[in-house]
């Protein structure tokens, strides 16, 4: 059976008559991921989120938006790109996927390393716990800072607390120059990969650097031993992290131009899906904190009462 709230008082009810009931309930929203999940998830009974989308707030004065957990990446993109922003997210995934199951699986993508993750990204959330309450963490706006711990916590909880039916997120300026490269390297050369690491660790560092496997290689038609890197910012910044890019690679190979788009298509192959455990949920600390916020095990539990379920 699955049931579809069209409003957070639908929810709340749902939530209190699942814990009258002790019925185990499955979150899901746009079901574009796979669950993502090992370990015996026991519940019969699918709680549809796909009804909470739409941008509810966007300041572009203040880089900041609100939105419906169900509203996709895309949606989000698309509402900002008049102004010249963007979601820094970038998730793996394609852009078809929701933005809570982004933050509710804390899924990073190739360009978290210098655009930050769904921690450093998220500014407010609300949700319903167990308990049929609707709580919010953190705010709307970067200086109301309450209950950021709070934001936190729902992020990378895999739906074990609660049913996330709003996020608030800092948004970021489209770069001015926004270029990728595809590197060739010597295959097997343990210097590549280490002036790799050196280029992304370095103050010119691009906005994503991934050396592929062999098969995701094959999968954009590329030979082993490729990298894609992709340089963004001012046109200064751009012109000397290319520079350095090509001094990293002028003794492991060589570097083309390429079409942004890869990134894309690098991104939907998902080469690192999002899992996890029955028993990843199973420490001490969050039982107590799972008791605290769901204390009759509606969202998202496994045999044990402890694990989570995919929310995608």
């Amino acid at each position: 059976m699955t049931l579809q709230p069209a409003n957070t008082s639908e929810l709340q009810t749902i939530a209190h008559d699942a814990r009258a009931r002790s019925t185990p309930l499955r979150l899901f929203s746009r079901g574009t991921w796979p669950t993502g999940v090992t370990g015996g998830a026991v519940a019969s009974t699918s709680l549809d989120l796909s009804l909470f989308s739409g941008i509810v707030e966007y300041v572009p004065g203040d880089l900041t938006l609100t939105a419906g957990s169900a509203t996709t990446i895309a949606e989000i993109d698309a509402a900002t790109a008049a102004h010249n922003q963007w979601c820094p997210l970038l998730p793996w995934g394609d852009d078809g996927g929701s933005l809570g199951a982004t933050f509710a699986t804390a899924t990073t993508g190739p360009c978290a390393r210098s655009l930050g993750t769904p921690r450093d990204i998220a500014i407010g959330v609300q949700f319903v716990d167990g308990t049929g309450a609707l709580a919010r963490g953190g705010g709307r706006v970067v200086k109301n800072v309450a209950g950021f711990d709070l934001t936190r916590l729902m992020v990378g909880s895999w739906g074990t607390l609660g049913a996330i039916t709003e996020i608030s997120i800092r948004l970021r300026a489209r770069p001015a120059v926004d270029e990728s490269w595809t590197l060739y390297l010597t295959p097997s050369d343990v210097a590549a990969q280490s002036q790799l690491a050196a280029l992304r660790r370095g103050p010119l560092a691009p906005l994503a650097c991934e050396i592929l496997t062999t098969a995701h290689a094959a999968a954009l038609g590329l030979p082993n031993a490729s990298a894609l890197v992709r340089l963004g910012g001012n046109t200064a910044f751009v012109a000397a992290a290319r520079a350095a890019m090509r001094a990293a690679v002028r003794e492991i190979g060589r570097a083309d131009p390429c079409d942004t788009q890869v990134w894309s298509r690098y991104r939907a192959l998902d080469p690192h899906p999002r899992t996890v455990t029955a028993n990843a949920f199973a420490d001490p600390l969050s039982r107590r904190v799972k008791m605290l916020f769901d204390p009759a095990h509606v969202w998202n539990r496994f045999e044990g009462g402890h694990g989570a379920e995919g929310k995608s």
